[in-house]
């Protein structure tokens, strides 16, 4: 019987966990955020801005197109990691902290949207399927983080035998 390393990356849970990261962080680029109902429809999505609601807006939309290919990129980097778990610990951390900017900054774009449109005219707003496909993504860092933990465990154990 023969080792593949390749077999061996596939095998592991918390491979399908960053994966699935990888492609909802993916996916969150495609669709939008938040959507604003006026006289006509606004749709807050990664690379959208509306310059007359303030650089705020306009610099927290674009910090959210950042953030969300970073997640995915540091998602795919992790997977590949399998041989040096310490490493893949912080890049799932910082996967996490890359989630946690993406999201503040998609809400921070909305906020200021509405701050914008609540001066000039009645609108409804609601959330959409790219603000649901990223809620996944934090349990998902933390269940192959804890995998990641688990292989660590039974390698040490290995050591000692």
């Amino acid at each position: 019987m023969t080792f593949n390393p390749v077999t061996a990356m596939i095998a592991r849970i918390q491979t399908l966990y960053l994966f699935l990261v990888a492609l909802l962080a993916a996916l969150s680029m495609m669709f939008p955020f938040w959507s604003f109902s006026t006289t006509k429809l606004y749709f807050i999505t990664d690379f959208s801005s509306f310059p007359d609601a303030g650089i705020l807006q306009v610099t927290s939309n674009y910090a959210a197109a950042i953030f969300s290919p970073l997640t995915a990129i540091v998602a795919i980097a992790a997977i590949f990691l399998y041989k040096k778990r310490e490493l893949q610990q912080k890049l799932i951390l910082l996967g996490m902290l890359f989630f946690l900017g993406d999201l503040l900054s998609g809400l921070a774009a909305a906020h200021f949207l509405n701050q914008y449109l609540c001066t000039c005219i009645a609108f409804t707003h609601k959330p959409e399927a790219g603000l649901f496909i990223l809620l996944p993504e934090p349990v998902l860092l933390w269940m192959a983080l804890k995998g990641v933990k688990k292989d660590d465990k039974i390698a040490n154990a290995y050591k000692r035998l």
